[in-house]
């Protein structure tokens, strides 16, 4: 007979796709398979180099196709939902009824990417601190910043109006998705989405058109907005063999899915270091975020789901600060004649960082800023002669990256929030001993590892 019932759920990050397929169990929840493909979709802007982060939509399908196909066919037949999370942020147009193409591949029809411009990232820089004093202030909790959907559309409305004549829809890359999958006449975003692209009262679950439109701003490109957890429709072809009429929810932001995989005790919060970092805690029942922002504050409130917010210090400097590390020490070996790949520069300088259990150096190291202070650039301090190993500084920027964590959530604010454990997650965390170390000196709480996070899980967890 048929087997148990299927969620799938799909997550569209930075740079790969996953697909999960969930099925319940007498324990509850249990995974049953998951795929993952890396897009490698950057592509060049070439009208916003070098500050454009773009990426080709047809390629993000793409793997998409691919992580689909590579399930087992048998659990498809048996989904019955489908839950969709993606990067925030971020802005894709299409042409309405034109934006893909289905056909035939395999065990059921399939669509690819057509009349859809590239995907400007949430990680874009177009938008200059300049630029952004120019446009108009939103009554909003959340201060716009470059990257986010309606500045990007700002930007091209004031320097290349043309552009955005070729299209008459826009969302996230995963509304895109989840609009082709039903059909829909008019792309429908989450309030989660939504508040990342600004210009959004949470409120009263609103656009700021009255102020978009004074501004000039296409407010026909503003999709409608829905609650997080609700169908957005149902799937009008038997996709990838999964049932026709499947029912597929609104799209949901990256983050908030990571962190619903994983947060089940409104006392623990979520500690995730990878590319970027994130500190997060649920904020009590009932808290309403303030109606204008704080420009300077480092924590921003994100809608969770059910009318819950989260706390989150989003840091942008993780991981990344450590690639960008390992890339110099790299290029220094090889501008001394000498050829190491990055791979085996890591396990190196952790080994190193474990000899030296103190470093009085001390490293800021904020070198792509941070949101609240996007000028404030990566700092070194107390250099002693005795300071210069590889092991004293890689301590000190594993250090470094933890302590700005710290001061943008302190841990006076999240005792008063009654958080009592916290969850470590994230590639960075999971392959950096150090890293760890520091977490635990620095944070008075007891620290579990290993319930890391995974926003295509979280996406069906919800539906």
């Amino acid at each position: 007979g048929p087997g148990p019932t299927c969620v799938l759920g799909i997550d569209l990050g930075t740079t790969s796709v996953k697909a999960a397929l969930v099925t319940g169990t007498e324990r509850g929840l249990a995974l049953a398979q998951s795929c993952s493909r890396e897009t490698q979709a950057h592509s060049d802007s070439p009208g916003a180099a070098p500050q454009g982060m773009e990426q080709d939509v047809q390629k993000i399908i793409r793997a998409l196709n691919e992580c689909l196909a590579a399930l087992p066919q048998q659990q498809l037949q048996q989904v019955t939902h489908i839950g969709i999370s993606g990067q925030m942020h971020g802005v894709v147009f299409w042409k309405s009824d034109k934006g893909c193409k289905w056909s035939e591949s395999g065990p059921g029809p399939a669509f690819e990417a057509d009349k859809v411009s590239h995907l400007v990232t949430w990680q874009d820089g177009r938008c200059s601190p300049t630029f952004l004093t120019s446009l108009p202030l939103p009554q909003s909790h959340v201060s716009l910043a470059t990257g986010f959907g309606c500045a990007t559309v700002f930007w091209y409305s004031k320097n290349s109006p043309d552009f955005l004549k070729a299209y008459d829809a826009a969302g996230t890359i995963q509304d895109y998705v989840v609009t082709m999958l039903c059909d829909l006449k008019r792309p429908l975003m989450s309030v989660q989405n939504a508040a990342s692209w600004g210009y959004f009262n949470c409120r009263n679950k609103s656009w700021n058109t009255d102020i978009l439109k004074k501004s000039g701003f296409p407010v026909h490109l503003l999709p409608e907005v829905g609650d997080p957890g609700n169908i957005a429709g149902r799937t009008t072809c038997a996709w990838h063999g999964i049932p026709q009429g499947a029912k597929v929810g609104i799209a949901l932001g990256d983050f908030q899915c990571s962190v619903y995989s994983c947060l089940t005790e409104r006392t623990d919060a979520v500690l995730n270091i990878s590319t970027s970092a994130q500190l997060t805690i649920s904020m009590p029942l009932g808290f309403q975020p303030p109606e204008a922002p704080d420009p300077s504050s480092a924590v921003t409130y994100f809608p969770y789901f059910n009318g819950d917010y989260l706390a989150v210090a989003a840091s942008l400097n993780g991981g990344n600060v450590l690639a960008t590390f390992v890339g110099m020490v790299a290029q220094w070996a090889q501008e001394l004649g000498f050829q190491v790949q990055e791979s085996a520069i890591y396990p190196r300088i952790i080994q190193a960082a474990l000899a030296q259990k103190h470093s009085k150096l001390s490293v800021h190291p904020t070198i792509f800023g941070e949101r609240h202070l996007p000028e404030l650039l990566a700092s070194v301090s107390s250099i002693g002669a005795s300071e210069l190993s590889l092991g004293h500084v890689t301590r000190a920027l594993c250090r470094g990256l933890v302590e700005n964590l710290c001061s943008m959530f302190p841990v006076q604010h999240l005792q008063e929030l009654g958080v009592s454990r916290i969850l470590g997650s994230g590639s960075a965390l999971a392959r950096n001993e150090v890293l760890r170390q520091e977490v635990e000196r620095i944070f008075p709480f007891p620290v579990v590892y290993g319930k890391d996070v995974d926003a295509a899980v979280g996406a069906a967890m919800v539906m």
